[in-house]
């Protein structure tokens, strides 16, 4: 069986990190049906001050910010309580939430051997969230990046009285770039797999950081029909690696895949749609690579597929707890078909005792205008395991 005991605990770690409800905790900036602690059981509202259904049901826990700064903080938060020196992370990246190719790239930073947390900042201007949760976290230092307790990515703000270091490039394909030489430094030794993403086409791309966060393969950029120097300088230094192409043909044509046949082993993945190409995504395998999610068992991350940089924000949820692939829906009310089938194909189920079973679990990212209560509950309800019916012919 797994992770009852997991489940209650992200749901507190999830609970501190969201702050409090309309109880005497309440912030003004808070929305109204945000979690709390401390309901009293004489409050006729106190189910929904402990933030149900909204903020959990019993197989999804939602991270309900307003938008990716705050989905950041309520993800790092959860994944790294930070109540005592071994639940705190070694670092803290912090990326320019202007830029959502930053983010994506970016999220390999949350892999081994940084095992980063991530946050966002407004360029320069450090949010208050932002600020907040940094302290919070207490980064102890990584030292595979020389001891440094935030990692800077791109033109971020840079927080006094801690050990930095920067990643800068004077355009996306050069960010990356050096995200993927700082990762090669880290780790000792360049990856034999790269991920390779349109970076003109956020929402095909967004699948890709839950990967790089879990993986710690580098994810590089190419326009539509060409491969830009930056991009090809890095996939060199790889010496012939495995690529994989996230993505339609759409969006990362025939001829720009030709170009990449160049530099190594080329192999694509994906849909015609940001939808079936996340699920196309979550389901594929290769020798050693992919996430094979095809049977039960499995966490899950699901967020809009409008709001790009919350695939940032949720990516250290695939590293951790119950690890899993990024899906998408397109819209705040109603679910995707295909997301509602490939839902009932992994759907846990038992024959004689639920206990000896095994179960699904899914984060909501964003509140109920990225991804409504009654969606969520519908996600609830796919991932409940269920009584497997006898399909036996009687005597």
């Amino acid at each position: 069986m797994r992770r009852p005991a997991a489940v209650l605990a992200c749901l507190l770690a999830a609970l501190a990190a969201a702050g409090c409800g309309r109880g005497a905790h309440k912030t003004a900036t808070q929305p109204e049906s945000s979690p709390g602690l401390g309901a009293q059981g004489s409050q006729p509202e106190a189910p929904a001050d402990l933030g149900f259904p909204s903020f959990a049901t019993k197989n999804t826990t939602r991270i309900g910010g307003a938008d990716a700064i705050a989905n950041a903080t309520g993800a790092a938060r959860a994944v790294f309580p930070a109540t005592s020196a071994e639940n705190r992370p070694n670092a803290v990246a912090l990326i320019d939430a202007r830029d959502w190719h930053a983010g994506i790239a970016g999220a390999v930073l949350a892999s081994t051997p940084i095992r980063a947390a991530i946050l966002l900042s407004n360029g320069p201007e450090m949010p208050d969230a932002t600020r907040t949760a940094l302290a919070a976290l207490q980064p102890t230092g990584a030292k595979a990046a020389g001891g440094a307790q935030v990692v800077l990515v791109g033109d971020v703000a840079r927080p006094p009285g801690l050990r930095t270091t920067d990643i800068s490039g004077r355009d996306p394909f050069a960010l990356a770039r050096a995200l993927d030489a700082f990762q090669t430094a880290a780790k000792g030794s360049s990856s034999g797999r790269v991920v390779v993403v349109s970076a003109d086409d956020p929402a095909f791309a967004m699948p890709a950081a839950a990967w790089a966060a879990k993986a710690g393969d580098p994810v590089l950029f190419v326009h539509r029909d060409s491969v830009p120097a930056e991009t090809r300088a890095a996939l060199m230094t790889h010496k012939k690696p495995r690529i994989y192409v996230l993505g339609s043909p759409a969006t990362v044509t025939a001829k720009a895949v030709s170009a990449l046949k160049k530099l190594g082993t080329v192999k694509r993945v994906g849909a015609d749609n940001p939808i079936d190409n996340a699920i196309a995504f979550a389901r594929y395998v290769d020798p050693n690579f992919g996430w094979g999610v095809v049977d039960p068992g499995h966490g899950l991350v699901f967020a809009r597929s409008d709001r790009t940089l919350d695939a940032a924000a949720a990516a250290p949820l695939s590293v951790s707890g119950s690890y899993g692939p990024l899906l998408l829906l397109g819209t705040a009310t109603g679910l995707d078909g295909a997301v509602a089938q490939y839902l009932l194909d992994i759907q846990p189920g038992y024959t004689k005792d639920p206990v000896r079973g095994v179960y699904n679990h899914g984060w909501i990212i964003g509140d109920d205008r990225a991804i409504s209560v009654p969606t969520q509950a519908r996600i609830d309800s796919l991932l409940e395991i269920r009584k497997a019916q006898n399909t036996q012919q009687s005597p």
